[in-house]
């Protein structure tokens, strides 16, 4: 044969492959199909399915994700913070792994879509590169990360932010954080071995519902992540005097719970009066002593603020803290501002990769935007240790962490579509 003819056949053989790539898509029947079969696990009498971390209903389907990788021809295996991960051989083992994946843990009286759909798009992901028979250059790892909704647990871990105070945390279940790494196969005394170097990844995607209305009111395909928003907590005390309800003249009340009133419109209407997208919430009040015949004289609030800038995290939080004090003095009591231990930072996704998920959706010939997560989700820590990005796809009337919420077929496909040819962009632009 010529040296002409073999290049010819070169030639087509790649234009081959190209196409074959180009016109890849995801088996949106068998991605459903596997949603449902998930959703088995922990089914209730009631049609709901209860799969809170370390229940035994998150155990069995666990096992159940352990053999569908398996059968997919992964190695399996299960990290000492209970992560499942597969592995993937790619062409040059000396590259470094490209990551997907998601959680299948619920919240109690959660939905069936949640980090489901991300995980099992990363089961589709798998399986339809073996059926075409595509070998990618880097390594592949579907990671199914351990208790994402009781403090994503997993992703701490692997990015070195989980300390041993956290395993004193109980779920639903009874279990402590502790007690359920045990439970998953972990082990609490080797957690310190599942950190991994920033850098140790070439990349980390993670497909999830959007868990709001934007996507659906604006009848757009997909929403490109620009980042994950961090947020701060308060506890904020009004201490007043509690005083007999009947016999205290309205004018010489010290009324906590009413200061307190005045301090979550004043949140609602600062928040509001920043340009952004910031947000900033009261979401539980406690008042002391708590009897309908008794002023209350102490009230605990909450404050969360969140935004994917620290700075304007900062700039909200002083300007209520300085609208509480002046509320709390008019009313003639004290406000205190206590920080809780539960700071998220800001987590922005990286902008090589929104830009290859933008490219993908616009060739899959998909609506987009570009738009912010308000929850937190496992890639908010992997971003700390590595290029990450995230593809959310609509949640039906903006409904999440409710038996309600709804994701349909061809949603969950477009989004697998799209984390399928940013997975095999990025393998081949990671190279160049």
């Amino acid at each position: 044969m010529t040296l002409r003819c073999i290049s010819l056949l070169t030639f087509f053989a790649s234009a081959t492959i190209f196409a074959q790539k180009k016109n890849l898509e995801v088996d949106q029947d068998r991605l459903e199909a596997r949603i449902f079969e998930l959703a088995k696990f922990g089914l209730q009498e009631n049609g709901e399915t209860e799969r809170v971390a370390f229940s035994d209903a998150d155990i069995e389907a666990r096992k159940w994700v352990v053999q569908t990788l398996k059968t997919q021809g992964l190695d399996v295996s299960i990290d000492f913070a209970g992560n499942i991960i597969g592995h993937r051989k790619g062409q040059d083992a000396t590259k470094k792994v490209i990551s997907f994946g998601s959680h299948i843990d619920r919240v109690p009286n959660g939905g069936n879509y949640d980090g489901c759909v991300g995980s099992m798009a990363a089961l589709e992901v798998i399986e339809i590169l073996n059926e075409n028979n595509i070998k990618t250059r880097h390594p592949l790892e579907v990671i199914i990360f351990s208790n994402e909704e009781g403090g994503v647990m997993g992703s701490r871990a692997m990015s070195g932010h989980l300390s041993s105070k956290a395993f004193e945390v109980e779920n639903t279940t009874g279990f402590s954080m502790g007690e359920g790494i045990m439970r998953l196969g972990g082990d609490t005394t080797k957690i310190a071995q599942v950190t991994r170097k920033k850098g140790a990844m070439a990349a980390f995607l993670e497909l999830h519902i959007e868990q709001g209305g934007i996507l659906e009111k604006e009848n757009l395909d997909i929403g490109i992540v620009e980042g994950i928003v961090g947020l701060k907590w308060w506890d904020v005390v009004f201490t007043g005097f509690a005083n007999h309800a009947g016999t205290t003249p309205m004018n010489a009340r010290q009324d906590a719970l009413l200061a307190a009133a005045k301090f979550v419109v004043a949140v609602n209407e600062i928040t509001n009066a920043f340009e952004g997208s910031q947000v900033g919430t009261v979401g539980r009040i406690n008042a002391e002593p708590g009897a309908p015949n008794v002023i209350p004289g102490r009230v605990v609030a909450s404050l969360e603020i969140r935004d994917l800038s620290s700075a304007v995290i900062e700039k909200v939080f002083q300007a209520i803290k300085t609208e509480g004090e002046e509320i709390a003095a008019a009313s003639n009591m004290t406000i205190e501002f206590l920080p809780l231990d539960t700071t998220a930072n800001p987590a922005l996704t990286a902008i090589e990769i929104q830009k290859e998920i933008e490219v993908a959706t616009t060739k899959l010939g998909y609506t987009f935007k570009y738009m912010p997560s308000g929850a937190g989700h496992d890639a908010q820590d992997i971003a700390t240790i590595a290029p990450t990005g995230m593809i959310f796809v609509p949640s039906k009337g903006g409904i999440s962490h409710s038996p309600k919420e709804f994701t349909s077929a061809e949603d969950m496909a477009n989004g697998a579509n799209v984390l399928l040819h940013t997975i095999l962009a990025l393998d081949k632009k990671l190279d160049e």
